[in-house]
């Protein structure tokens, strides 16, 4: 396996990584909304503080999936 070859595969690891982690606040995300009816209109100061909080952290998340996907592809693109 060369160093471009392991290099790829540490981005592979780490991009399944953040998927992971993003699943998991998402999950987290639909489980704060649910028990409040299935929105966040009727939600107390602190839990509505607190979904934004899991919101935003889940869009850098998803921010950064999408970049570890463009580095990923450029480089799948520079070897073929």
């Amino acid at each position: 396996m060369g160093e471009n070859d392991s290099d790829v595969l540490q981005q592979v690891q780490y991009y399944r990584k953040v998927v992971l982690m993003y699943e998991a606040l998402d999950k987290e995300i639909d489980t704060l909304i649910m028990a409040h009816g299935g929105t966040s209109d009727g939600m107390s100061p602190d839990d509505l503080e607190h979904y934004r909080d899991l919101a935003r952290q889940r869009d850098e998340l998803h921010n950064e999936m999408r970049e570890i996907e463009q580095k990923l592809l450029a480089d799948d693109e520079m070897e073929s």
